[in-house]
C-alpha cells in the first residue's frame, strides 16, 4: 500500500512538454484539425497553422499588436518626460 501512495505522490497528470505550448493537433489560428499526412506550417518555433493564409493572418495581427504596443510605450514614456519636465522647472499643473 505504501508503495501504491508514492507511485500516485509521483505521478504528473500533465501531458509531456511544456505548459501553455500549442500542441500539433490543430491550427493555432482556425482550430481545423491537422492531419497526419498534411503539411504543417510553424511560426515562432513552436506554433502550427493548417495552411500559409493561417499562418501570414497570425504574423499580420502580431505585426499590428507590436505597433499597437510601441505606440502605447512612446505615450508613456513622451508623458513621463513632460512630468520630468515639469518637475525640473517648478511648474506645477493644477487640477480643477
Amino acid at each position: 500500500m505504501a508503495a501504491s501512495v508514492a507511485c500516485f505522490f509521483f505521478f504528473d497528470a500533465e501531458p509531456l512538454g511544456e505548459l501553455g505550448m500549442p500542441a500539433l493537433d490543430a491550427c493555432a489560428l482556425c482550430a481545423k484539425p491537422l492531419a497526419c499526412d498534411s503539411d504543417i506550417f510553424m511560426y515562432k518555433g513552436d506554433t502550427p497553422f493548417c495552411s500559409e493564409e493561417c499562418r501570414h493572418e497570425q504574423m499580420h495581427l502580431d505585426a499590428i499588436c507590436s505597433r499597437q504596443a510601441a505606440r502605447r510605450q512612446q505615450r508613456l514614456s513622451s508623458g513621463s518626460e513632460a512630468r520630468r519636465w515639469h518637475q525640473e522647472s517648478g511648474k506645477v499643473s493644477v487640477a480643477s
